[in-house]
């Protein structure tokens, strides 16, 4: 069962009925565009993926999907009619390749009157190695029944209805036999790949500190894809009654006591701010002064000074790459220390206030740092003073040259960074860029695709931007 992929990937996602898709197979190589006309599902596609990676990380359902499309009956398909229960859902699926070779997992989710997984299949190697059904709705359960091939052919157990029962085998597979031995490597493949995947917008009027993107405030959306340092989380109100600790999360936590820990180890603790890094890796203080940067990257002058310290090499290349995005002449990009009582540009101001870890601290007298660009004999500019376009590249750019530990994601701890491959979701990849500078942007995607270590999907408005680009997968949506 080897192939080609030595790192766990998602090489093909399933809309078998989700929101304006029906039976949808969209095949995913290292860089993949969607592109279409509004509304012809580019941002769904990218939204079932997430609720997968979240339920893949451990997540229960009410919160994978709240935090992603906002409500589950905003995931059914339009012109569904319930049955004669009043029962509506959706069903969404993928196929991960790598070591175990192809395994495919398929959810069945029932979105009203109740949001439950109703039913869950993952097949590999010729077999099927996990079902789930409902068999007694009155109980928050499903029976799940997975390969064994020993003495009992399959072992039977009930799980809980709203977690990834792919995630949960570990805890339940003793691995002693072939099939169960299969069974594992077949869940790990899975989880490793969804696991590894980091949604990013960045949002210039947070990046420049306007509305709710300042530190310690009152909490930014999930349009953001971050919690505020003292916000209130969103979606604790959506979540079902009866769950037991872990299924909620209280004001600002991304999940209650118990957390989305699922089966692979409980979540590290992020930097000395506390504060524990919960399903998703959520953003917090800890993950703040470790300069992990935010997917809408309002912190990125401290991360910008973390990464400019690691590897100077790839910081050459950063701002090679913006030199190219960028209009008039850049000779660098660093970080600065802002002193206390200088003039104000907002999110500069506050996103470097702790640090980043193993750093010597801001100089005496400053209150974070602030990322600025080398304009040679012009001086420097604050990079908040950039166009929305250069602001949104500038990011992008600086995801795709870091890794897991660099950005405020899970990382999968158990299994080696050299057999892992970060999956980016960037949705309106090209938007506020002119055609130069998004054309540069998957330029440089292409270069570190390439290399094995990131996978991108992305949606674009103009798909003539890859135009000429071997390695560029451009899927045309609505046709």
């Amino acid at each position: 069962m080897n192939t080609d992929t030595v790192r766990p990937a998602v090489t093909e996602l399933r809309l078998s009925a989700f929101k304006t898709h029906r039976g949808v197979t969209l095949p995913l190589t290292r860089l993949t565009l969607l592109s279409g006309e509004s509304g012809s599902g580019k941002s769904s596609a990218l939204q079932a993926y997430e609720i997968l990676a979240r339920l893949g990380s451990g997540e229960p359902l009410a919160r994978a999907v709240g935090e992603v499309a906002g409500s589950p009956a905003a995931c059914v398909p339009a012109g569904a009619r319930p049955d004669e229960q009043g029962r509506r859902g959706f069903r969404i699926g993928c196929t991960v390749d790598g070591p175990a070779g192809p395994v495919s997992l398929d959810l069945a989710v029932q979105a009203e009157p109740e949001l439950r997984i109703v039913g869950e299949r993952l097949t590999g190697g010729g077999e099927t190695l996990l079902t789930t059904a409902l068999t007694d709705p009155n109980r928050p359960t499903v029976q799940a029944a997975w390969h064994t091939a020993g003495a009992t052919p399959v072992t039977r157990a009930p799980l809980p209805d709203d977690r990834l029962g792919t995630s949960l085998l570990p805890l339940r597979v003793a691995g002693k036999t072939e099939g169960q031995r299969l069974v594992l490597a077949a869940a790990e493949q899975v989880v490793v790949a969804l696991r590894s995947a980091f949604v990013c917008d960045p949002r210039p009027e947070v990046m420049r500190g306007v509305g709710t993107g300042g530190t310690g405030g009152a909490g930014q959306d999930g349009g953001c894809g971050a919690d505020g340092a003292g916000g209130a989380g969103r979606g604790a109100g959506a979540r079902r009654s009866g769950r037991g600790a872990g299924s909620g999360g209280g004001p600002g936590k991304p999940g209650g006591a118990g957390g989305a820990a699922g089966a692979w180890g409980a979540r590290k603790r992020m930097g000395s701010g506390g504060g524990e890094a919960g399903s998703w890796g959520r953003d917090t203080e800890g993950a703040r002064g470790e300069g992990r940067l935010r997917s809408s990257c309002d912190n990125l002058p401290a991360v910008l000074e973390r990464t400019s310290q690691e590897c100077a090499r790839r910081h050459a290349v950063l701002v090679a790459a913006v030199r190219e995005a960028c209009a008039g002449p850049v000779e660098g990009l660093r970080a600065v220390p802002r002193q206390a009582g200088g003039t104000g540009h907002g999110a500069a101001d506050a996103a470097g206030v702790a640090g980043p870890a193993g750093s010597s601290g801001p100089q005496a007298g400053a209150v974070g740092v602030r990322a600025v660009l080398d304009r040679g004999a012009l001086g420097e500019l604050p990079v908040e003073q950039l166009g929305d376009g250069e602001l949104r590249f500038l990011a992008l750019a600086l995801v795709l040259l870091t890794g897991p530990e660099v950005l405020a994601m899970d990382p999968v701890g158990e299994v080696p960074s050299a057999h892992q491959q970060m999956t980016v979701m960037a949705d309106g990849m090209d938007r506020c860029m002119d055609p130069r500078q998004a054309r540069e942007l998957v330029s440089l995607a292409l270069r570190m695709t390439d290399r094995g270590h990131v996978r991108l999907l992305g949606t674009v408005r103009d798909p003539s931007v890859a135009e000429g680009l071997p390695g560029v997968q451009v899927l045309h949506l609505g046709v």
